[in-house]
């Protein structure tokens, strides 16, 4: 099964909320370099790399394995974003835009999720047995 990443609209979200979480955390104090600014960051990657990382999977199965590391790391960027908003690290209204962002993303790696994985239990077309109409 051919897939391409970058149909998928879940994906350009979660790589937008990449760069906006670079973007935001540039001015974080610098005792936080390596703490809370390094963590989202890289749960930020995560989500959107392990997302394309498992869409150039063969198998559905690694696909969704992938996908649930993906909407984990999702959970995280929307924790550490709250983390970093109540520190005063971020400003109310960067608060608010990063957080709904994560808040739609979740539920649409979610659906993706169930949606692999009904496929999974259906398995491949091809495989399945023949009926005459």
């Amino acid at each position: 099964m051919a897939r391409d990443h970058r149909r998928l609209r879940v994906y350009h979200e979660a790589h937008s909320i990449a760069i906006a979480i670079y973007r935001e955390t540039r001015d974080f104090p610098r005792d936080e370099w390596f703490g809370i600014r390094s963590q989202v960051r890289r749960a930020a990657v995560s989500t959107v790399s392990n997302l394309v990382e498992g869409n150039a999977r063969r198998g559905i199965r690694e696909y969704v394995s992938f996908l649930n590391v993906s909407r984990a790391s999702a959970a995280e960027v929307s924790y550490l974003v709250q983390l970093a908003f109540e520190l005063g690290y971020l400003s109310a209204p960067v608060h608010q835009r990063l957080a709904n962002a994560c808040d739609q993303l979740i539920p649409q790696l979610e659906r993706l999720v169930q949606r692999m994985e009904s496929l999974m239990r259906s398995g491949p077309r091809d495989q399945r047995p023949k009926t005459r109409d």
